[in-house]
């Protein structure tokens, strides 16, 4: 294999890339015995028919197509590792000719990372983020913490109302005719929720247990039914129960049930001291995002589309992927929504290139500083990534490949560099509007 580069504008490159005869002969060979059980010719059993047969007949280039696709990728893969250029795309192959000597030639024209010149990425001006945590905010988490201890308890001697949960059996008719997916038998309706339309669940307030409401509504003209879009709808309903939620007593009983603590001051103190760790790593978070916007902002970069290209099918599977683990095939998203590939692509495209240019300036501060992640840090990144696969340490080190094990030190190092970016950031606290009213604080 030999080969020579050719840069191209646009932080583009192509190769040419001769594959010598031998190795293209080789792949002539493993083509031909890829295809040699679908081939058929009289006088020869299927899949028994001689490869010099073959070509006497269609000629010597019948199995080159497949020869090239299994030939080229391997002598494009020896060129990365002799090349010193920074490829950040899958190569586009183009075939150039297959010689009378048996040599096989083609390019493959790639992106290369680009030159990036940095702003000024020391000192960078950010807002200053106040880290409160009021009586307010306590009672809310203490709130959310009854609603999750909860139990529902069954009414029977009142009304329905905001918020119950009803048992009902119910029908529509539309033109005093039942219509499909109109009728339901001990459904648990949260009167609230709006889960049905218009205002079905406001008129069951008020009612008891056996009553049999009537129960008028009318279709959105948008309703994904077209049967039934923009029409009255009568709903017979019958109360068959009640149910309420009945939140614990705010006390002490209740700080032992569900925390460490025998009081419930106690664990509100707990609670606080909870709130205000989670809230400055939140304010510490928001400013290292804040502060490589801004780097990000401030570098000038000309990305090659090549690279862009190959994010925005990255982000396509990526969303593909948590559409399945939603339970939704793509497809049927896409029939759905009406979207089709290309406008989900250029929906994605900004994503695509805020993506890399934010790499690829983290990555210039990485060189710019210097920065190196240390043998523990590695291990650190090395242990939570196996615990997010469920392995152990050994074993998910024993799939790594050394490129595996590089790309885990650069991104570790470009963690670190947006931490220096962060950590050396000035943080300025943002003017007050002339209209903003006093803020009211009560600590807890």
């Amino acid at each position: 294999m030999s080969y020579t580069v050719e840069k191209l504008d646009g932080n583009r490159a192509c190769f040419t890339i001769t594959v010598e005869s031998k190795e293209f002969n080789e792949a002539r060979e493993k083509a031909f015995r890829k295809n040699q059980k679908k081939i058929s010719i009289p006088g020869f059993r299927k899949g028994k028919v001689p490869r010099k047969m073959i070509e006497r007949m269609y000629g010597k280039d019948v199995f080159d197509d497949d020869a090239i696709n299994i030939a080229a990728p391997p002598a494009y893969e020896a060129v990365l590792e002799e090349t010193d250029l920074l490829i950040i795309s899958h190569p586009n192959y183009e075939m150039v000719e297959v010689n009378e000597d048996d040599t096989f030639v083609f390019t493959a024209t790639v992106a290369i990372k680009p030159e990036v010149k940095l702003g000024e990425y020391k000192g960078i001006e950010v807002e200053k983020r106040e880290v409160k945590v009021l009586a307010a905010d306590v009672n809310a988490e203490l709130d959310r913490i009854r609603e999750q201890n909860s139990r529902m308890v069954e009414v029977t001697d009142r009304a329905v109302k905001a918020d119950d949960i009803v048992k009902i059996d119910f029908e529509g008719f539309v033109d005093d005719e039942p219509f499909e997916g109109g009728k339901g038998e001990d459904y648990d309706l949260t009167i609230g929720s709006h889960s049905f339309i218009d205002d079905f669940e406001d008129q069951l307030i008020g009612k008891n247990i056996g009553d049999d409401v009537d129960v008028n509504v009318t279709f959105p003209d948008s309703y994904h039914q077209p049967s039934l879009a923009g029409k009255p709808a009568l709903f017979k309903v019958k109360i068959k129960a009640i149910t309420e939620k009945e939140l614990p007593e705010l006390d002490d009983e209740f700080a032992e049930e569900v925390s460490e603590f025998d009081t419930l001051k106690e664990y509100k103190d707990d609670i606080k001291k909870s709130l205000t760790e989670r809230r400055k790593e939140e304010a510490e978070r928001a400013k290292e995002a804040e502060a490589v916007e801004k780097l990000t902002e401030a570098a000038e970069m000309d990305i090659p589309e090549e690279a862009v290209e190959d994010t925005i099918d990255s982000l396509a599977q990526e969303f593909a992927y948590r559409l399945q683990m939603q339970g939704m095939d793509p497809r049927t998203y896409m029939e759905m929504t009406g979207m089709t590939p290309d406008r989900l692509k250029d929906q994605m495209r900004p994503e695509a290139e805020r993506r890399l240019r934010t790499r690829f300036a983290l990555e210039a501060v990485v060189e710019a500083e210097n920065i190196v992640p240390d043998d523990s840090e590695i291990e650190e990144e090395i242990k939570e990534t196996a615990g997010m696969y469920g392995q152990s340490v050994e074993d998910y080190k024993k799939n790594l490949t050394d490129k595996d094990k590089e790309d885990i030190k650069k991104d570790l190092a470009v963690k670190k560099a947006a931490k220096f970016v962060a950590d050396s950031a000035k943080e300025v606290k943002p003017a007050k509007k002339e209209d903003e009213p006093a803020e009211e604080e009560k600590e807890d």
